[in-house]
């Protein structure tokens, strides 16, 4: 069966909505119940829906002492990697490299979750939730960037 890039792109919005989403779409079941599973594990163990909804209540010093960090940080690569899984399994992904922005976006969320707690920007502390959603513009930049440069090294 071949995929048109709508359908692609339909899952890779819904892996974005709850990793896992994605896989049961692409009909790998176990795959996807367990992306679900540890996403729910780890959402409850880092207190992510409670830091989210304090987040955008601009209540964020609450937010950074309501994190469990130690568990959140497992949530950007769970993420990313259900993206990248559900794009590649549903027939995109072919182009060398394709993989990098998924990769650095991942990296750099969970710095920009480490540093989460401490780093202002203008003086503004975003906290547990806004950093590290800011976090993706450089790792998807520097991931299409070094994905490009890679690319014509290789021609």
């Amino acid at each position: 069966m071949k995929t048109s890039n709508q359908d692609k792109n339909e899952k890779l919005l819904w892996s974005i909505a709850l990793p896992g989403f994605g896989q049961l779409l692409n009909r790998q079941y176990i795959k996807g119940i367990l992306l679900i599973a540890l996403e729910f594990l780890v959402n409850v163990q880092a207190n992510f829906n409670e830091i989210i909804l304090l987040s955008f209540f601009g209540e964020t010093q609450e937010a950074v002492q309501q994190t469990k960090y130690g568990w959140l940080m497992f949530y950007p690569c769970l993420y990313f990697f259900a993206m990248w899984d559900t794009y590649k399994e549903a027939g995109g992904g072919k182009e060398l490299y394709s993989f990098l922005p998924f990769v650095f976006s991942a990296y750099f969320v969970t710095v920009g979750t480490i540093y989460s707690s401490k780093l202002t920007l203008f003086g503004v502390l975003l906290g547990p939730i806004w950093l590290p959603i800011l976090s993706v513009i450089p790792g998807v930049g520097i991931g299409v960037l070094l994905k490009n440069l890679l690319k014509t090294r290789v021609r």
